[in-house]
């Protein structure tokens, strides 16, 4: 097992108008929020999504932890489609402070590098808009993607804080 040092930074953007937004035309691309998502889909989505960054948090929740979480009425979930295949997903989360988080973002390895995550971050943060948020935020760690930071940046957020943590890799 390996130790190291991960630096994860807080991003926001406090006005629809900071958004730099990137669409793409393509139509075999949609996106549609999903409705009653299966706990298994869900986790298929977030272990495909999440394996390269290592996310792990949700890897113990039970189906039926699962389910509680995705039908609680601050959260949303969105999927992005391409030729009909998921290619990657966004899960909103309304917060009492009217703010909506960006919780998870992120696209299948096989869509990485094709320029999907501008079209999905561009959709994630107009959905949010949408909704009603005062403020958009999100959070990203050294873990994450090479494109990921410079993504949030082109599409207008703002980092407001950071912090340091250690993570044990086990692969």
């Amino acid at each position: 097992m390996t130790t190291i040092e991960v630096t994860r930074t807080y991003l926001e953007m406090r006005d629809h108008s900071d958004l730099q937004p990137t669409h793409s035309d393509d139509p075999r691309m949609q996106i549609e929020q999903l409705q009653d998502c299966a706990p298994s889909f869900y986790r298929h989505l977030y272990v495909e999504v999440g394996k390269n960054y290592h996310w792990i948090d949700r890897l113990p929740w039970t189906d039926e932890e699962m389910a509680a979480h995705l039908n609680q009425p601050e959260i949303s979930l969105w999927l992005m489609t391409y030729d009909e295949a998921p290619a990657g997903y966004f899960e909103l989360r309304r917060c009492e402070d009217g703010s909506t988080e960006i919780a998870y973002f992120g696209l299948l390895p096989e869509f990485i590098g094709r320029g999907f995550g501008k079209h999905l971050l561009t959709s994630a943060t107009e959905q949010a808009w949408a909704d009603g948020a005062n403020r958009v935020w999100l959070h990203t760690c050294t873990l994450d993607d090479q494109a990921a930071m410079p993504n949030y940046l082109k599409r207008g957020f703002r980092p407001f804080r950071t912090e340091e943590y250690t993570v044990e890799l086990t692969r």
